[in-house]
């Protein structure tokens, strides 16, 4: 009985860590795109692998082809609107490039996902984008910059 009752006790906190884990993982976005989360330098690796890997279906400017959306604009950004830069992350990361999906590293999707922020005209800052989905999901894509609240 006393075996019974502590295997219970164990399933029921890694039922609570597991909820525990999947809750943080939901909390909101704290940060935005217009707050600087990529660099020039970045941007600039992922213009040239943007270049080999994307351009052929989404366009030299990112404006989108016969098959491809446009990367770049009012639609993609409205698209894209209130979600996480990790989801845009692991859609490419997983569907792309289409004849190859997932042949990229992290590190070169982060790169081209900079190009893409870069061209789409949000500022970029001082510290590279992350390459962890989990770290991308607190940064929330906004398609016009929200106002700060200066209290």
């Amino acid at each position: 009985m006393k075996l019974e009752s502590a295997a219970a006790a164990i399933i029921g906190l890694a039922v609570i860590a597991g909820v525990c884990s999947l809750l943080r993982a939901q909390e909101p976005a704290t940060r935005s795109v217009w707050d600087g989360v990529y660099t020039t330098e970045q941007a600039k690796r992922g213009r040239a692998l943007y270049g080999q890997y994307c351009g052929s279906c989404h366009g030299d400017m990112l404006g989108g082809g016969e098959s491809a959306p446009a990367l770049v604009g009012a639609d993609f950004l409205s698209n894209w609107n209130g979600l996480t830069v990790g989801d845009l992350f692991e859609r490419i990361r997983v569907s792309m490039p289409q004849d190859k999906p997932g042949r990229l590293s992290r590190e070169q999707n982060a790169d081209i996902l900079a190009h893409m922020l870069g061209v789409n005209e949000f500022p970029a800052g001082k510290t590279e984008l992350n390459r962890d989905t989990q770290v991308l999901k607190q940064i929330r894509i906004d398609a016009t910059k929200p106002e700060r609240n200066n209290n």
